[in-house]
């Protein structure tokens, strides 16, 4: 019998804001839309969460000419506000989001199961440009 390994990916930023407000615009699908893109020629044209133990969440990540798409969605396990959160995605993979207050704002850390289609670089440095853009539109926004 043979076991496949899981190599667990980690991504993170510090965001200059307050650790309400990180909370609110990673969690609320009015700003997920926003900032859910690892580059500028895709978008999030719609995102649904219900943040909560036993609650899913899906979005919508398109090319902005529409050549391509997917749904990206999940069912959450555990929930701390303003801490962490726990999911299951959609094709069984595990990730946990952690929130964290710094001296310069609040460290983000996202640790998830590669998957096994596209190199764990690949999807490091996906994962790390929503999280790079997540940090450049909170800190624009009042």
């Amino acid at each position: 019998m043979t076991t496949i390994q899981k190599s667990k990916i980690t991504v993170q930023t510090t965001v200059n804001a307050s650790l309400e407000k990180v909370w609110d615009y990673f969690t609320q699908p009015k700003h997920i839309m926003h900032w859910n893109n690892a580059s500028p020629d895709w978008h999030t044209p719609r995102a649904e969460n219900d943040l909560q133990p036993g609650g899913s969440f899906t979005s919508r990540m398109e090319a902005k000419d529409g050549s391509m798409g997917f749904d990206f969605g999940g069912v959450y396990q555990e929930v701390e506000w303003h801490s962490f959160y726990t999911y299951i995605m959609d094709d069984g993979r595990t990730a946990k989001a952690s929130f964290k207050k710094v001296p310069d704002g609040v460290e983000i850390t996202e640790a998830f199961d590669a998957e096994m289609t596209n190199s764990v670089e690949m999807q490091k440095n996906g994962w790390q440009a929503i999280l790079d853009n997540f940090k450049t539109y909170i800190e624009s926004h009042d």
